[in-house]
């Protein structure tokens, strides 16, 4: 039988599980619908540049994801607020370095 080395979040979950509870009720459901849409996906049809396409293409084979992956990645951190120009990042960092001299 092979052996596996656990991490240490795999560890600790371990350590704990007796003493986690069940989840029951109006939050199961929510919870099951919630994953349930997750796991839905929906082809579309995007026209967009050949110049842009292949940028996808490079960044993503850079990151080691599909392209497909990367735009989805990118749509749904910009739906949620989680994508940040790097501009504007830079700009906060050099105010909170001035505030900090």
């Amino acid at each position: 039988m092979k052996s596996y080395k656990l991490s240490d979040e795999e560890k600790t979950i371990e350590n704990e599980v007796a003493y986690l509870k069940p989840v029951i009720g109006k939050k199961k459901e929510k919870i099951e619908k919630i994953l349930g849409q997750a796991k839905k996906n929906r082809s579309i049809s995007l026209r967009i540049s050949n110049y842009t396409l292949e940028k996808l293409k490079e960044k993503a084979n850079n990151e080691g994801v599909p392209y497909q992956t990367l735009v989805n990645s990118i749509l749904h951190k910009y739906i949620t607020n989680q994508l940040f120009e790097k501009k504007e990042i830079l700009k906060s960092l050099q105010f909170i370095n001035r505030v900090q001299s």
